[in-house]
């Protein structure tokens, strides 16, 4: 039997999937919890703050072309209670493609898939005309051949809306455990991080203007980054000489924000975009022109149904493609 190497995800950990970004509507607008409040069901696996009364009887379906036989599927469905709250569950799938078992002479003996998934349930309530908050617990699995693992998590959300129309809100994701691991036997942690976002619609255009900080947990993203070392070591000593003072503070400082926005086309249409710095940055190749980093989609309503498409430039070799469809059940 062959051995099952699983260093795919090896930059944040075995359960960096539980950050991966499945929501075309989420893709769009950079990959992050967004600070809305609306009654789209594609929020709620990312940010359990925005889950309200308006999602219930809501089902959510999503598909990701990631790249090459890579795929990702979601499922998603709101249900509210009186007096109780709101809540949503989600469902995601991640298959990595099939592969082939070999004998240690080389012979082929069998096939074998990866995968993981997790399970959500997300509890939302408004507390007051100012005040939402949100938690969710979640279990997370993976399968590579006869290898599996798998952990617990919960998060927790909360969303304040101002007097002149500001939404803030800070989310903390992955707070939880491993609770087996058959691959190696360790401790592997989950990708926890803390967000913190800002969205306002504009009083006189049809525009809605977005805003965030990822990763509040952790100041350094450069030491993270390949590229940025490789730039700042010397060929011939191999001394690395980090940037310092103001600038290295200025380029960790932009490595964290993500701006973004919302245009809507009478009722029907709406454009998004976003602009993520710190993924451009990890994943850019510096002698090339490219735009790693951008993010765009757009939204169409056809009467019970919801479309949402979107193109994340995650590097300059991946475009995923996102597609997601929401549909009010109560209106059947």
């Amino acid at each position: 039997m062959m051995g099952v190497g699983a260093s795919a995800q090896t930059a944040n950990g075995t359960y960096s999937f539980l950050r991966a970004t499945n929501s075309a509507r989420v893709a769009a607008l950079g990959g992050l919890p967004l600070p809305m409040d609306d009654s789209d069901i594609q929020l709620s696996t990312f940010n359990p703050a925005t889950i309200n009364e308006s999602m219930s009887n809501k089902l959510g379906l999503s598909y990701v072309d990631y790249y090459t036989d890579i795929n990702f599927a979601t499922l998603q469905y709101a249900r509210s209670f009186e007096k109780i709250g709101s809540f949503a569950a989600t469902v995601q799938y991640h298959n990595y493609g099939h592969f082939d078992e070999t004998s240690e002479s080389g012979m082929v003996t069998g096939d074998f898939s990866c995968n993981d998934f997790s399970v959500n349930l997300g509890w939302g309530r408004r507390l007051s005309p100012h005040w939402n908050i949100g938690a969710a617990i979640k279990y997370a699995g993976l399968q590579y051949e006869s290898y599996s693992a798998g952990a617990m998590a919960v998060d927790v959300a909360g969303m304040y809306h101002t007097d002149n129309g500001w939404v803030l809100s800070l989310t903390a994701r992955n707070i939880g455990t491993q609770l087996f691991n058959n691959f190696d036997y360790r401790h592997c942690p989950l990708p926890f991080s803390m967000d913190f976002g800002a969205s306002r619609k504009l009083e006189h255009l049809p525009v809605t203007v977005m805003l965030w900080y990822d990763d509040i947990q952790k100041w350094d993203k450069l030491t993270e980054t390949t590229i940025y070392v490789e730039q700042h070591t010397d060929p011939l000593t191999g001394v690395y000489s980090p940037e310092k003072g103001v600038a290295r503070f200025a380029r960790n400082l932009a490595c964290h924000f993500v701006v973004g926005g919302e245009l809507t086309l009478g009722k029907n249409i709406v454009l998004r975009s976003a602009f993520n710095y710190g993924q451009r940055f990890a994943m850019d190749v510096p002698e090339t022109r490219t735009l790693v980093g951008f993010s765009a989609g757009l939204g169409v309503k056809i009467k019970m149904f919801e479309i949402s498409y979107a193109r994340s430039r995650n590097s300059i070799v991946m475009s995923p493609n996102y597609l997601t469809i929401t549909m009010d059940l109560n209106k059947f």
